[in-house]
């Protein structure tokens, strides 16, 4: 009896020992920061916003919006090119951060290749 006693008498200081912790979101992807602004051809999309990338490749097939992200899908008859644009941490409108292209059977297409080939249409 004496040993559960003293078991309820810890328990409270052992729980002011628990600590709290705070759950942080990660950092939203910027433009500045991707490995794909190093890429040459790629200076085209990456960093710009939605009109931007309507005025080079004209409306996009798909507009699809997932909070925080926007992605806008271009295609043409060489490939599909996805574009993900994220609100910058400064705030103000969605810059693309990341591009993704392929054929339409799923299969890898260069990106740059897909930008240029998107352009020409």
């Amino acid at each position: 009896m004496k040993r559960n006693l003293s078991l309820f008498l810890v328990l409270p200081s052992l729980a002011a020992c628990a600590s709290t912790s705070t759950v942080t979101t990660p950092a939203l992807p910027t433009a500045a920061a991707s490995p794909l602004n190093t890429v040459a051809g790629l200076e085209l999309v990456m960093g710009k916003t939605a009109n931007q990338l309507k005025r080079l490749f004209g409306n996009p097939q798909a507009d699809v919006v997932e909070p925080p992200a926007r992605k806008l899908q271009f295609a043409s008859g060489a490939c599909i090119l996805d574009a993900y644009l994220y609100p910058q941490q400064s705030g103000g409108e969605g810059r693309v951060t990341h591009i993704d292209a392929r054929r339409s059977d799923g299969a890898e297409v260069d990106r740059v290749s897909c930008v240029n080939a998107l352009r020409i249409r």
